[in-house]
């Protein structure tokens, strides 16, 4: 059976047993052993989960970082071609975590549920004191003290700057840096894949004390939550990247979104972008006719660090979970989010729910407790199956149109003439 069908078993499980507790007991007085019983495995097993999720964070994150940025400095062409793919990727990036923040903002107004869901959380925005510290963690006095403490800004900083200087080394030198940080790089997708397929007992763990706390109201903010996230995830797809397309390409998104249907289709139903990715290239290069040169460069880079679904997704969790809990963000506490999304989602695999790794992490750093994370993390994978399909579209299409614009940026014409002969 595959892993979203006992997913969604488990979701059913989940409502089935949380709901019944929820309706069984009189939350007015001391709870049933049995209640209190069936609360505390849940939350066992759903920690054992969240556990084992931040244990694969910063190897993912560094070694996926390292790996994307030492291919690109070491192409041929790079010093042009690099630019033009790196500042794209950012501008996308950008504009699609914008996106989530308006979406959440304007159209997500929910109430808190603070003393529903675990206690209210008390954050303000630090001023200019709180915008200083986040570039004072970029670069950390000590590696292994930042590692160790969950702060991911400096690593991720260290991991550009390690790959970057991995890729100016001698031949020699690089393939031997390439070989083992890409051979790292597979033994912890191969352990991040292993966890995720825990996910269905975890899933249960994180979802089940939720439902039993706080019963039917639950419903509604999940509903709330997954339409704001499809609003985003829509005007990006459907408003942002075409005018993109049309504004540096000259190109129709009809022609685009017809030639690239394929890569599209399976993106949605596998979920993941790495698995999607050779059917993208073969789209790009025979459906659209971007030469290989461009196609080689481009799409595996942005499997690797352009997640435009998956920057907006993650900023409307922490924004929308936020409003849930009674968490004060103001402006500075959302540039936070907004920077966190943007460099987080260059690390995240290309695997399902691979992006809930890095939502732990934005959590963290804006302020959330361990257990208002776990209690979040259960909200959220209620509904994340389908916006992790769509998301993962969104990551394959934002790729595709990086590597049309930047063939036509490179002097390539005709395309999509394979379009009207039927091939």
């Amino acid at each position: 059976m595959k892993l979203h069908w006992k997913i969604l078993i488990s979701l059913i499980l989940s409502f089935i047993f949380g709901l019944w507790a929820n309706l069984s007991i009189d939350h007015e007085s001391a709870p049933p052993a049995w209640y209190t019983g069936l609360k505390e495995t849940c939350l066992f097993v759903g920690k054992l989960f969240l556990n084992g999720l931040k244990m694969v964070v910063i190897p993912l994150v560094v070694t996926s970082i390292i790996c994307g940025v030492s291919k690109i400095g070491g192409q041929e062409g790079f010093g042009r071609l690099g630019l033009k793919t790196m500042g794209f990727y950012a501008l996308t990036g950008l504009l699609a975590v914008c996106t989530g923040l308006l979406s959440v903002n304007l159209f997500s107004p929910v109430e808190s549920q603070s003393e529903k869901i675990g206690g209210a959380l008390e954050r303000a925005d630090q001023g200019l004191q709180g915008l200083l510290e986040i570039f004072h963690r970029m670069v950390p006095p000590n590696l292994f003290k930042a590692a160790t403490e969950g702060q991911l800004l400096g690593l991720i900083f260290f991991g550009l700057l390690f790959g970057f200087f991995v890729s100016q080394l001698n031949p020699q030198a690089r393939a031997t840096q390439t070989a083992f940080w890409e051979s790292l790089n597979s033994v912890i997708l191969s352990i991040t894949k292993w966890i995720i397929s825990f996910a269905p007992f975890g899933v249960f763990g994180l979802v089940t004390p939720t439902l039993m706390q706080v019963g039917l109201d639950t419903l509604s903010v999940m509903g709330k939550f997954a339409i704001t996230v499809l609003l985003g995830l829509g005007i990006h797809a459907l408003i942002v990247l075409p005018f993109l397309l049309w504004i540096l390409g000259k190109i129709h998104f009809k022609n685009h979104y017809q030639a690239m249907a394929p890569a599209l289709l399976t993106a949605f139903s596998t979920a993941s972008s790495s698995a999607t990715l050779p059917l993208t290239m073969e789209c790009i290069r025979k459906r659209v006719g971007v030469s290989n040169k461009i196609t080689s460069f481009t799409l595996p880079l942005g499997a690797t660090i352009n997640m435009d679904g998956t920057a907006l997704f993650e900023c409307v969790v922490v924004v929308f979970l936020a409003q849930l809990f009674g968490v004060e963000m103001g402006f500075l506490t959302q540039f936070t989010v907004v920077l966190m999304a943007l460099l987080t989602s260059i690390g995240v695999a290309g695997i399902p729910s691979a992006s809930l790794v890095a939502i732990i992490v934005i959590l963290q750093t804006v302020g959330f407790t361990a257990e208002d994370i776990a209690t979040g993390v259960g909200i959220v994978y209620v509904v994340d199956r389908i916006l992790d399909m769509t998301r993962t579209a969104i990551n394959v299409f934002g790729d595709s149109c990086a590597a049309v614009i930047i063939g036509k940026s490179e002097g390539e014409s005709d395309y999509y003439k394979n379009l009207s002969s039927g091939k």
